[in-house]
């Protein structure tokens, strides 16, 4: 009989070596490369195991295909991101920076689905059963199905599933959750692996879905393995900034639906609360019109929300003007600044601070703002306003010509709804090379003055 050769492998990424090393050569980490036995021919050469009928494999044609059932979570902005709610043995990863409101989400969800559905276990290996008490109590989300249990031990939560027999698990969060069987602390990669593995076994073994909590880096993606995302059948992002109240949900990966949508919420002293509505949180919808500013229509997934842009133009005596921005993207609008200069001949932009910021702190990285970008700068620099009843949408090209927006009919849609009655996008110019002339100066002290065209 051969004898079995050792190797060593990465736990992380799979790299394997024939001795044993500090750090992986492939993925760079650290104290992750362990001894592993490779199986010689012997192997090979055994019986292969019975395979009973209800097991062997049949042609595609003749598997039935059983739709994945949903059942609504109460939270329709949430059900949305899911695809229509959650399916029964599912594992549903939720990721998001500290503070956004990642348990506050989830607390409603769990008090939501324990008051429609049946017994719901809410495990926090992060604040006390108390802590979380006093958080359900201040959101209104307590109810006698509601379970609470403050556990950081694998094997105990596993006990406390089986002892409480919930149709809803809760975790919270799992990289702060550990197994005695794995050796590391918690949130290094063996027992964020092991943790998942146990937790997304016993999801599908017993049919009971189980949402997880999972920390990010300073990049904003999830700690620990990447094996992480994988494993989980929906991964959505929380995501929103602390200056602002409004949170926004994604789906980076879903089983069961799109990957599209967004859910819009809004955080307050009460908890959190769904916002099935967003249309009026970015525009200051001011009774004058004001030069510098213009409407867009974005796109958050399949949903239209229109976004207002501001910009202001000043001298600049600095041998290189500033360029600011929020919530756009900066290259864009230096790109756009290019083309108002080359082919527009606004050269007094080339020697101006200029500032661009959307209205309620939302951030718009699509080219179809271009042309909004584009009108709100040339009505700073000339001293001329876009009506209020005006939207605009395209992308900006470096030859400046006005290409189409995609979804361009869904946005017209949208628009005329909340009351604006004049579009300008690539459809409605007919030309290529011009900007829409679309800049009322009938108030400037020297009359009218026209934008050439370029």
């Amino acid at each position: 009989m051969a004898k079995p050769q050792t190797s060593f492998t990465c736990t992380e990424c799979g790299w394997s070596t024939s001795k044993w090393v500090g750090r992986c050569a492939e993925c760079g980490q650290w104290n992750t490369v362990v001894e592993a036995a490779t199986p010689t021919g012997v192997l090979r050469a055994l019986n292969p195991v019975a395979i009973g009928e209800n097991r062997r494999a049949r042609p595609i044609v003749e598997i039935e295909a059983d739709a994945a059932s949903h059942w609504p979570t109460g939270i329709a902005e949430f059900d949305r991101v899911l695809g229509g709610g959650i399916v029964p043995g599912a594992a549903v990863l939720l990721s998001g920076e500290p503070g956004v409101g990642k348990s506050t989400l989830l607390l409603e969800v769990a008090s939501k689905a324990a008051e429609a559905y049946d017994r719901v276990l809410y495990v926090s290996a992060e604040e006390s059963a108390s802590q979380v008490r006093l958080r359900a109590e201040r959101t209104g989300a307590l109810h006698g199905n509601l379970y609470l249990a403050a556990e950081t031990d694998l094997a105990t939560i596993v006990a406390q599933i089986d002892a409480v027999k919930p149709g809803l698990v809760i975790v919270d969060s799992v990289q702060t959750v550990s197994s005695s069987a794995v050796d590391g602390l918690a949130g290094g990669p063996a027992q964020v692996r092991e943790v998942a593995v146990t937790l997304i076994r016993v999801a599908k073994e017993r049919g009971v879905p189980v949402l997880l909590v999972g920390h990010v880096t300073k990049d904003g993606n999830v700690a620990g393995p990447r094996l992480l995302e994988h494993l989980v059948d929906v991964v959505c992002q929380f995501e929103g900034d602390r200056q602002t109240p409004l949170r926004f949900v994604r789906a980076l990966k879903n089983r069961f639906g799109p990957t599209d949508e967004v859910g819009c919420f809004e955080m307050t002293g009460d908890g959190i609360a769904e916002v099935p509505d967003p249309s009026g949180l970015f525009l200051s919808r001011s009774v004058i019109p004001v030069s510098g500013t213009c409407v867009t229509i974005a796109m958050e997934g399949r949903r239209p929300l229109p976004v207002e842009i501001q910009a202001l133009v000043i001298p600049s005596g600095a041998p290189s003007p500033r360029r600011v921005t929020s919530g756009v993207d900066p290259a864009r609008v230096a790109m756009l600044i290019a083309v108002l200069d080359r082919r527009y001949k606004l050269h007094e932009l080339s020697k101006s601070d200029v500032y661009v910021s959307t209205v309620g702190g939302v951030r718009v990285t699509e080219p179809a703002a271009d042309l909004a970008i584009a009108l709100a700068i040339a009505s700073a620099v000339t001293g001329g306003t876009v009506a209020n009843e005006t939207a605009a949408f395209g992308e900006i090209s470096l030859a400046g010509d006005i290409r189409p927006a995609p979804a361009s009919r869904q946005r017209g849609s949208e628009a005329k709804r909340l009351g604006f009655t004049t579009l300008i996008d690539a459809e409605a110019l007919h030309v290529s090379f011009a900007i829409p002339k679309a800049l009322d100066q009938s108030d400037r002290p020297h009359g009218p003055k026209r934008i050439p065209p370029f």
